[in-house]
């Protein structure tokens, strides 16, 4: 969050938007609606980093693959968007996949619910928002920089900070606010120029890469039924996709002369 700050307020500098964020700030339902985008992104990536670091990536994998299913339910139930027949489904599939995945580990998969929920909300909030990128994620990592500095006081007191013990681990964490905030911008910028269907279709490398490398790289175990709920979420996305594509390249009907 800290060093997220930091970078975008370079940006900002480079790309002379301090404008922008001067009236994001001053609008006052702007300004709430930003701040409640800061507290659902901390919510995913703290959920992230803790699930990283206990040995859960597999799971959050399958977070990033039900996200766009959670989308398009908030779309539906909250934007009061309509969905096609095969789109309900692939909600109805997916909704079955989190049933089987809740017996495979014994609990819900609750690191899973909450990346897919707190950032399928985060997305809405931040549509409400109607803000561009890289003032909106400045005002937000400005409303996170101050409670994660007063967290590196409470690390620095305690003596658990980690930040400042070697040079090479400290511009790894320094680096860790680059490599969180690039995407996110790239994404914004994303969306203004490539297809709905394109961008769908790639936000599912994310998740693909994070289960290879929880299958690969740190061996998480993956008994035969929690193969089988991963295997129906992938079902319900791809019902979905089809869906979308199909609808997509329908010709649209000439206007009546």
């Amino acid at each position: 969050m800290v060093w997220s700050f930091v970078f975008l307020l370079i940006i900002n500098i480079f790309m002379r938007t301090w404008s922008r964020v001067r009236d994001a700030l001053a609008d006052p339902r702007t300004r709430l609606l930003l701040l409640v985008a800061a507290a659902l992104v901390s919510v995913n990536w703290g959920t992230y980093i803790w699930a990283v670091n206990n040995g859960y990536v597999v799971e959050s994998s399958l977070g990033y693959f039900i996200n766009p299913l959670v989308s398009v339910a908030l779309g539906v139930f909250v934007l009061g968007e309509t969905l096609r027949r095969l789109q309900w489904i692939a909600v109805g599939i997916a909704a079955v996949a989190v049933g089987v995945l809740t017996l495979s580990y014994g609990r819900p998969p609750w690191i899973a619910l909450i990346l897919a929920f707190s950032f399928g909300i985060y997305g809405l909030v931040r549509k409400q928002a109607g803000v561009q990128a890289v003032p909106a994620l400045t005002v937000e990592t400005g409303f996170q920089a101050p409670f994660a500095l007063i967290y590196f006081g409470v690390l620095a007191a305690t003596g658990t900070m980690t930040f400042g013990a070697s040079p090479g681990n400290s511009v790894m964490l320094m680096t860790a606010g680059i490599a969180t905030t690039i995407p996110l911008l790239l994404f914004g910028a994303a969306a203004i120029r490539l297809p709905l269907v394109a961008l769908g279709l790639l936000q599912y490398l994310a998740p693909v890469l994070q289960f290879v490398i929880g299958i690969t790289v740190f061996g998480e175990h993956m008994p035969l039924e929690r193969w089988l709920g991963f295997v129906l979420v992938w079902f319900a996305l791809s019902v979905f996709t089809f869906d979308v594509i199909r609808n997509a390249r329908r010709p649209i009907a000439e206007p009546p002369l």
